[in-house]
């Protein structure tokens, strides 16, 4: 009777750490803290569905309109705003009425004119990175992912990006390294003064 007891008490207790154990490794991939290995493939993969599930073409693709509206321009795709694109100029009293105004590649507000990034794998966009930069531009806003760098300026979201797991974000960087590089020196931002 001892015996079993003792074998009944032991698996119980075996069963209890194995419940436990679990909701805890549960609790943690779901608050992202414990990170799980992917395969290079497998991250490239997890990329392309995160840069497609948060939209990265909107900003950092250009467009062109086609008989069903805005249609991405394939071969410039993460090209970000490209050198040879006209802007067109700004209307100021929309501006002075707390309006932002956006193309598809660059937008004009309180903070002046920015234009979004090459992110592409082409030396000219993301290329030459490293996946500290990466981190670095994603987790902390810095332009081109560099400590003393300027502030990434909007609309890029990237402070609701930097709640991104680290096994996400290291995706992300895997997937657009990965893309077509597409040669683009995208123009410097513009101060309010300068509009």
């Amino acid at each position: 009777m001892k015996k079993t007891f003792l074998i009944l008490a032991l698996v119980t207790t075996a069963i209890s750490f194995a419940v436990v154990a679990c909701t805890n490794t549960e609790a943690k991939q779901a608050e992202g803290k414990e990170e799980v290995a992917l395969s290079q493939d497998s991250l490239i993969k997890r990329g392309s569905y995160l840069v497609n599930a948060v939209g990265c073409d909107d900003c950092h693709s250009p467009m062109q309109h086609g008989p069903n509206g805005p249609e991405l321009i394939m071969e410039r795709r993460f090209g970000g705003h490209p050198s040879d694109f006209p802007t067109g100029g700004t209307n100021k009293d929309a501006l002075k009425d707390g309006w932002v105004l956006f193309s598809f590649t660059s937008a004009i507000g309180p903070w002046g004119q920015s234009y979004a990034a090459n992110i592409s794998s082409d030396e000219t966009g993301i290329g030459n990175w490293t996946e500290e930069q990466f981190f670095r531009a994603i987790r902390e806003g810095k332009s081109k992912g560099l400590k003393e760098a300027r502030p990434l300026l909007p609309p890029m979201p990237w402070f609701v990006y930097k709640n991104f797991s680290d096994t996400d974000i290291k995706a992300i960087f895997a997937f657009l390294k990965s893309t077509k590089p597409v040669r683009n020196v995208v123009p410097g931002p513009k101060a309010p003064n300068e509009l």
